[in-house]
Order: structure tokens, then sequence, then C-alpha cells
């Protein structure tokens, strides 16, 4: 009997350390806060992936810049010493310079022609080319259309903006985009940001209402001007180091979950662009909710002209017909 205890012992702590063995536990990180549109997404990405792998893959995610500021973490990714990362596109075209594309000026009309566009044929065949960059894209998430801000006067045409130091994304097309507006454009990783708006090292910046809210910009900056200037989408990467061990049912598995963080994100996104501007007032925020958009536009006339040697205009004109 104590042969036949020892051996079913033995057994069962056999068994339990091949389960652990195979779990995979991942790391998934993101800048902004905990309880944003990034966040949401992140966990529910987590939670649908520990369901469909009964538990082999669990993750845990990092919120607020725990791991880097989104380049660093882009680059941890790519490294493979992060699994996963939920980035705005901003700094990954410096990465993977297909995409850059889709931060021009004025290139979506709304959210719905936005997701249209990244769920349909031409946003899958730019996920197809990271790749060849050393990123796995699982899916396209989103930011939102991004607004300006500052301390100096309310924004309500672009010759407003001129003068004005405004912190951007490590963004060529965007800082591109903005010079015309008179912005003087100041690249900074957005750990950074609330620092120098509280100090004045620059005037403004410029986000979504879903990042303003979540960063609290309204304790540090006085004028918010709905100027919609470009629609910034975001994106779920994941490390090839990790793609490359899964199984086909595994990819699935991982791509199932995305999509359903994405489904979770722009649900959050809808909802803070509801209540958001209310809430922004509430906190003190001058809003300009009525800009003269076709000021803007015609700005960036010159930048479009370089755009379209750089991207194509065909390439231009294809995003902006989608129906």
């Amino acid at each position: 009997m104590l042969i036949r205890y020892v051996a079913v012992t033995a057994a069962m702590m056999a068994g339990a350390l091949t389960a652990a063995q195979a779990q995979t536990v991942l790391k998934l990180g993101h800048v902004l806060a905990k309880g944003s549109h990034y966040d949401v997404g992140a966990n529910v990405f987590c939670e649908e992936l520990d369901k469909s792998t009964q538990g082999r893959y669990k993750c845990q995610v990092f919120p607020a810049s725990a791991l880097g500021g989104e380049r660093e973490e882009i680059e941890a990714v790519q490294l493979g010493t992060q699994d996963l990362v939920i980035t705005s596109t901003g700094p990954v075209g410096n990465f993977v310079p297909e995409i850059k594309v889709v931060d021009i000026p004025f290139l979506f009309r709304d959210y719905e022609h936005a997701r249209k566009t990244l769920d349909g044929a031409i946003g899958q065949d730019m996920l197809a080319k990271f790749p060849n960059h050393g990123l796995v894209a699982l899916a396209w998430s989103e930011n939102g259309f991004r607004h300006m801000t500052n301390n100096k006067r309310p924004i309500v045409q672009a010759t407003d903006a001129t003068g004005l130091k405004m912190r951007t994304m490590e963004n060529k097309v965007h800082m591109e985009g903005y010079r015309t507006f008179g912005i003087l454009p100041t690249p900074m990783a957005f750990p950074e940001v609330f620092g120098a708006l509280q100090q004045g090292v620059v005037d403004g910046q410029e986000n979504p209402i879903p990042v303003i809210l979540a960063s609290k910009f309204s304790q540090v900056q006085k004028y918010l001007s709905m100027t919609g200037h470009v629609y910034s989408p975001a994106l779920l990467l994941t490390s090839p180091r990790i793609w490359g061990k899964l199984s086909d049912a595994d990819k699935k598995a991982f791509k199932d979950a995305a999509a359903k963080s994405v489904v979770a994100t722009r649900k959050k996104v809808n909802d803070d662009e509801a209540g958001g501007i209310a809430q922004l007032k509430k906190d003190g925020m001058q809003v300009v909710e009525q800009v003269n958009g076709a000021s803007f536009r015609d700005a960036l006339k010159p930048a479009y002209a370089s755009y379209a040697k750089e991207f194509g205009a065909d390439r231009i004109a294809a995003i902006q017909g989608v129906r």
C-alpha cells in the first residue's frame, strides 16, 4: 500500500508540475491610467485569452507607463523582453513605415469611416506588414479623434494656434501637418507630458477626449478646442518570440481575444466621448465646441502635397474613398 501511495503522490506532483510549466504569464503594458480605454481593452484581452486557453496563457497588465513610454515598450516587444503592448500609432511608424499614412490630419471623416477602413482590406493589409519589422499586430484598436488643449488662448481657427509650443508624439507626419497651423511641435514621451504642462515647458498638447480625461489634463490646461484634426488609431502588438511558439489554435485564441479587446476599447471611447466634454467643463476647462475646420484644412494644403509624394495620392484617395 505504501508503494502505491508513493506512486500516486509522485504522479500527482508530476502532473501539477507539468500544469505549472504549461502556464505562461505574459506582460502587457500601456501608458494610460488604470481604468482608461487602453486599460479596459487590456483587461478584456487578458480575460478572454485566459478563458479560451483554459488558463494556459494568463497576462498581467502594467498600466500608466509602468514598463516605459510607448517607444520603449514597442522596442521591448520587438526585442522579446516584453510580450504585448497597446500603443498609439504615433511612434509605431518609426518601426513600420507603411502605417504612417493613417496619421495624416483630416484623413478620416468620422469614427465610422476610420473603423470601417481599419477593419477592412486596407487596414488588414497594413497589419500584414508588421512581421517584416519584427512585430506581430493582433488588431487595430483606438484612441479617438485628437483635439488641442493649451493654457494661452481659445483656438477657433488655424491662425489661433500660431506660435503655440505644443507637445506632440514622435511622429513626423503629425509634426509636418501641425507646422502648417503655425504650431511649434515639441515631441515628447507621454510619461513626461503632465509635468511639462504643469511647469509651462510647453503651452499645450493634443489628444483624444478619452486620453485627456484619463490623464487629468484638465488640472494643468485651461482651454480645450474640439479641432478633431487627426484620428488616432491604436494597435495591440505582440512579440514574434511569443507568436512563433503558438499552435494555430492558440494563434486564433490570441486574435479572437484581441478582437474582443477592440470592441470593449471602442465602447469605452464612445462612452468617454459622449460624457467627456461635460466632465471637462465641470473640471474647469473652457471648451470651444465650434471650430473653423475649413481654416485648418486650407492651412494643410502644402502638407498634403508632401504627403501625396511620400505615400502616393492614389493610396490617400483609396482611404478617403472608403464608404
